[in-house]
C-alpha cells in the first residue's frame, strides 16, 4: 500500500567499522494515495479476498453505514473497562480502537517471524556478553562509548547471570512496512514492553464487537502465546510451582491499565515496590497473611527505578534489595540493565554483529544508521543533513536537541544546524543520524468510508517452557493522521487496530498447553495487604453510597406528608441531620430547604460525601483492583451516575428507587465475583463496618425517649424492615420493638447485630499471624462487640450504650487497618467522623 513519511524514533541499520550504511538505500518517497481509489487494491493478492470480506461485513453490521460502528465498538471497549493516559492525565481517556484491523497473511509473517526470532537471539548474545566477557567490546566490535554512554546500561549488573541464563523473556520490536512490502525494524524495546496489553484488549474488543467476523477468515488466535509467556517465566524458577508477580508503579501510570488486564489475564499478582520486601536474599509480597515468597517479577519500571539501594537511591516505586534477590534466584524479566540495547546508537552496530556471532545477515533491514562517534560517519551525517534526521544517541539533551528528541535535518534553523555541528566536533558520540524512513498505509474507518492511514506495528516476542521464543501472532498497530508515530506510547490523536494473522484453512479450536499431570487446585490466590485495603474501602464507600440514597428516599417520603408543625417534619430535621453528620450535606445546610438538602446529598459533585463524590471515590479505588474485579462489577461500578439530576421530588424518588437497586446490584455483582476466600472477606468487612456505622449514628439521636412514630417508622425504612416489623407486630411501631429488630436481632441483615457477627466471622476465616494460641486483635474486639450486644435488651439500649458500641466500632475499624493494610500513617487518619461517627 502507500506510504506516509516518518522520522524514526531509533536507527535500525549499519555496516562497516562504526556503523555506516552505504550498502542501503533508503526507502524511497511516494505521492499520498488518491482517496478515490480503490483502497484494498495494493493490498497483497493473497489477502486481498480477506480484506474485502472483512470491510463487507462491517458494512452489513452498520448495515451500509460505516460511521454506525466506531460508537458501536466504543460501547465494547468501555464494558471491557479499556483505557489509557497520556502524559499529565489526572483521568484515564477511552482506548481509540478502530473497526478495520490490518491483514498480514500466513506466509508473510513466517518471514516476519523468523526475523524476529534472530534478532532476539542476537540480542540475547549481546547483552551476554556486555553483562559477561565483554569481548565484543574489546576486540573493537562494538564501542564502549556505545555501552557505558546508555542510560539503560546497568554497570552493577556486569558480572550477574540470571537464573536459567535468560536476560531476555519479553521482546518488543518496532516495525514498519515499506511501500514495496518490505519490513523494517524501527527500535527494539526490551525494558519496558508496552503494548502487550493493549494488544490482547484490542482482540477481546474486536471479536466481541464484530462477531464471528475474524473467526470466518481465518485469524490466528492469541492465547498460545500467553500460555507460552506463563511457562516460560516459571520454567526459570526454581519451585515447581512458583509465585509470580507483575510490578507495576502504579495506577497513575500511562500504561497502568494494561499491566491490570495482563495480570488478570496470566493469573499473576499486580504489586507495586511498597507491597514487596527482601529478607534473607529472598523476595515476599506483603499479604493479609504475613510473608509469601515471589519466585518472579515481570518489570514495568525501568531499571534505574527498580532498587534504591542499588541504582537510583530517590526512587519511591522500586523494591529495597531486588538486586540482592535477583543474585539468590529472584527470576526478573526482563534481567535490569537489558534497556542498554535500546540506545539509538546500538542498531548501527547490529548488521555486523550479526555477521560476527552467527555467520548471517539480519533477515529483518534496519533503517540506516549512522553513529557519529566514527570520524567518516560523522563526515558522511554533516555533508547529508538535509536528507537524515538527527538523535541524540542516549536520549539525553545535547547541543541544538535541547529536548533529547529526533529532529528532521532539512527542517532545523541556522541556529540549530550550527549548533549541531559545534556539539558533534566537541562530543561526536552523543549523535547519531538516520535515514527517513517512509510507512505504507492501512484501510480505517472514517466516517462512512474507508481512508488510508500510516501505521507502525509492535511485534512481541516471550520464551517459552523450552527456552524458545515465540511470537505473538499479531501485535500491537498504531495509526496515525499526521504520521508522527516516533514515540513508545500513544499520543493524542492516534488510534490503534487489532493484526491479525491469515491462515489459509480454518483453524481448530486448541486446547491450552499445560503439563500433562497438572492436579486440580482450589488456591485462592494471594491477597496483598494493599489490595486487601484497597477492596475494604471499596466495600465500605459503595455501602455509605447505598445508604445515603436510602435516607434521601426517606426524607422525600416524610417531606410528602409534613408540615412545620407535624411530628414529620420534625423527623425530617432528623433525617438532615443525618445527612450533615456523614457528610453527605455541609453544616451550612441547616436553613435549606428539603429539596435542597435531597439534591445536594446525591449529586454534589464538589462534595467526597455525596452519593456522587462517592462514587467517584469507589470508581478510583476500583481502578486499583483492576486485577480482581469481573467486567460484569467493572462496567457497573465505572457506569456513570445521571449527569442532571430532576428538580422536583417525584422525580428525584424514582431516581433514588433507581439508585438503591444500582448500588444493591453493584455489591451484589463485586461480590458473586469473587471466592469466597479473603478478598471477599475484606470487600464484605467493609460493607457491614460502613452499615453498622451508619445504623448507630441513625438509632443514637432516638434513645433520648423523644422519638415519635414517624421517627421509628423512618428508621425502619431505613433498614429495609418495615414488612418484618409488620409480620411481627400488629401495632404501630414503637420504641423497644424497633430498638430491638435494628440494633439486636442478628437474623435480619441490615440490623447492627448481623454486621457484627458477620464481621467476626470474615475475621475469624482470616490467616492467623500469632503462634502463641491468642486471638488476634481484630477478632478478639469483634466477639467483645458481640458479647456487650448479646448482654443486652432493647430496654438497656440507651444513649450512652449507642455511643459506647461507635467507639468499639471505631476501635475494630483501627485494628483491621493496622493488622491488615499497609499504611505509612497511623489508620486512624482514614476514620473520621465522616466514617465512624
Amino acid at each position: 500500500m502507500t506510504e506516509t513519511e516518518l522520522p524514526p524514533e531509533a536507527g535500525t541499520m549499519g555496516s562497516g567499522a562504526h556503523g555506516s550504511a552505504a550498502a542501503m538505500d533508503p526507502l524511497p518517497q511516494y505521492a499520498p494515495p488518491d482517496p478515490a481509489a480503490d483502497i484494498f487494491a495494493a493490498a497483497d493478492p493473497s489477502q486481498q479476498a480477506s480484506w474485502r470480506a472483512f470491510a463487507a461485513g462491517l458494512a452489513a453490521q452498520g448495515q451500509g453505514k460505516l460511521s454506525e460502528l466506531q460508537p458501536h465498538i466504543d460501547h465494547h471497549v468501555e464494558d471491557l473497562g479499556l483505557a489509557f493516559r497520556l502524559t499529565g492525565d489526572e483521568h484515564e481517556r477511552a482506548w481509540p480502537l478502530n473497526p478495520m484491523p490490518i491483514f498480514i497473511g500466513a506466509t508473510e509473517w513466517a518471514g516476519i517471524e523468523a526475523g524476529l526470532v534472530q534478532r532476539a537471539n542476537l540480542l540475547e548474545a549481546v547483552l551476554a556478553d556486555i553483562y559477561g566477557p565483554q569481548q565484543l567490546v574489546a576486540d573493537g566490535h562494538l564501542p564502549a562509548a556505545v555501552v557505558s554512554g546508555s542510560g539503560g546500561f546497568a554497570r552493577r549488573m556486569v558480572g550477574m547471570r540470571p537464573p536459567g541464563g535468560h536476560f531476555l523473556h519479553i521482546y518488543a520490536v518496532d516495525l514498519a512496512r515499506g511501500p514495496a512490502g518490505e519490513w523494517r525494524v524501527l527500535a527494539d524495546r526490551a525494558q519496558l514492553t508496552i503494548g502487550l496489553g493493549f494488544a490482547l484488549e484490542n482482540r477481546l474488543a474486536m471479536t466481541r464487537a464484530t462477531g464471528g467476523l475474524l473467526a470466518s477468515i481465518g485469524t490466528r488466535r492469541l492465547t498460545p502465546f500467553f500460555d507460552a509467556l506463563r511457562q516460560g517465566l516459571a520454567a526459570d524458577c526454581e519451585r515447581a510451582e512458583p509465585r509470580i508477580g507483575i510490578l507495576t508503579p502504579g495506577r497513575f501510570n500511562q500504561s497502568y491499565p494494561e499491566q491490570a488486564h495482563l495480570a488478570r489475564h496470566l493469573g499473576f499478582s499486580l504489586v507495586e515496590g511498597r507491597d514487596l520486601t527482601v529478607n534473607d536474599g529472598r523476595l515476599y509480597v506483603r499479604t493479609i497473611a504475613g510473608l509469601k515468597r515471589i519466585d518472579a517479577l515481570w518489570r514495568w519500571i525501568k531499571t534505574r527505578d527498580s532498587d534504591p539501594l542499588n541504582f537510583d537511591a530517590r526512587s519511591q516505586i522500586g523494591v529495597p534489595g531486588l538486586i540482592d534477590a535477583a543474585a539468590h534466584g529472584l527470576v526478573l524479566a526482563n534481567w535490569p540493565g537489558a534497556g542498554v540495547i535500546e540506545s539509538r546508537a546500538m542498531p548501527a552496530f547490529l548488521p555486523r554483529l550479526s555477521r560476527i556471532l552467527f555467520n548471517e545477515p539480519l533477515r529483518l533491514p534496519n533503517a540506516a544508521t549512522w553513529w557519529c562517534g566514527g570520524e567518516s560517519e560523522r563526515a558522511q551525517v554533516l555533508a547529508r543533513l538535509d536528507e537524515l534526521v538527527i538523535s541524540s544517541a542516549f536520549r539525553l539533551p545535547v547541543a541544538g536537541l535541547p529536548d533529547g528528541h529526533t529532529r528532521v535535518g532539512r527542517l532545523l534553523s541556522s541556529a540549530e544546524r550550527e549548533q549541531i555541528v559545534a556539539g558533534m566536533a566537541l562530543r561526536p558520540m552523543d549523535y547519531t543520524a538516520q535515514e527517513i524512513v517512509s510507512l505504507s498505509t492501512t484501510p480505517i474507518v472514517s466516517g462512512d468510508r474507508f481512508e488510508p492511514r500510516g501505521f507502525t506495528l509492535r511485534a512481541f516476542l516471550a520464551r517459552n517452557g523450552e527456552g524458545q521464543w515465540v511470537a505473538l501472532p499479531g501485535g500491537f498497530a498504531r495509526v496515525s493522521e499526521h504520521g508522527d508515530l516516533r514515540t513508545s506510547l500513544m499520543g493524542l490523536g492516534d488510534i490503534s487496530t487489532d493484526v491479525c494473522i491469515l491462515d489459509p484453512s480454518p483453524i481448530a479450536p486448541g486446547i491450552a498447553a499445560g503439563p500433562a499431570n497438572q492436579a486440580p487446585r482450589r488456591d485462592l490466590g494471594l491477597l496483598p495487604s494493599q489490595a486487601a485495603d484497597n477492596l475494604y474501602w471499596l466495600g465500605r464507600y459503595g455501602e455509605r453510597a447505598h445508604q445515603i440514597v436510602r435516607i434521601v428516599r426517606t426524607l422525600i417520603e416524610q417531606v410528602g406528608a409534613a408540615n412545620e408543625r407535624d411530628e414529620a417534619f420534625s423527623t425530617v430535621q432528623r433525617l438532615a441531620d443525618l445527612l450533615r453528620g456523614l457528610g453527605a450535606v455541609p453544616p451550612v445546610s441547616t436553613s435549606w430547604q428539603p429539596s435542597r438538602i435531597a439534591a445536594a446529598a446525591l449529586s454534589d459533585s464538589k462534595r467526597e460525601g455525596s452519593v456522587r463524590g462517592l462514587a467517584a471515590s469507589g470508581r478510583q479505588i476500583a481502578l486499583l483492583l483492576r486485577d480482581r474485579l469481573t467486567r460484569d462489577s467493572w462496567r457497573a461500578i465505572h457506569r456513570p451516575l445521571p449527569a442532571k439530576l430532576p428538580e422536583d421530588f417525584e422525580r428525584i424518588a424514582v431516581l433514588c428507587d433507581d439508585l438503591v437497586e444500582r448500588f444493591a446490584a453493584i455489591a451484589r455483582l463485586t461480590a458473586d465475583g469473587m471466592s469466597r476466600g479473603a478478598a471477599w472477606h475484606f470487600l464484605d468487612m467493609g460493607l457491614c463496618i460502613e452499615r453498622a456505622s451508619i445504623v448507630l449514628q441513625a438509632v443514637r439521636p432516638l434513645t433520648g425517649g423523644t422519638a415519635s412514630s414517624d421517627d421509628l417508622a423512618a428508621l425502619l425504612d431505613l433498614v429495609d424492615a418495615q414488612t418484618l416489623y409488620r409480620s411481627r407486630y400488629l401495632a404501630s411501631p414503637t420504641l423497644a420493638p424497633v430498638i430491638d429488630l435494628v440494633m439486636l436481632d442478628p437474623a435480619h441483615p441490615r440490623c447492627f447485630a448481623y454486621q457484627v457477627v458477620q464481621i467476626e466471622q470474615h475475621l475469624a476465616s482470616l490467616p492467623d499471624r500469632r503462634d502463641d494460641g491468642m486471638l488476634e486483635q481484630p477478632l478478639r474486639l469483634a466477639r467483645q462487640l458481640i458479647a456487650r450486644i448479646e448482654a443486652v435488651d432493647a430496654d438497656g439500649v440507651n444513649e450512652a450504650f449507642v455511643a459506647g458500641l461507635q467507639a468499639a466500632l471505631a476501635q475494630l475499624s483501627n485494628a483491621i487497618a493496622s493488622r491488615y493494610f499497609l499504611h505509612a500513617e497511623p489508620p486512624s487518619t482514614r476514620e473520621t467522623a465522616s466514617f465512624l461517627g
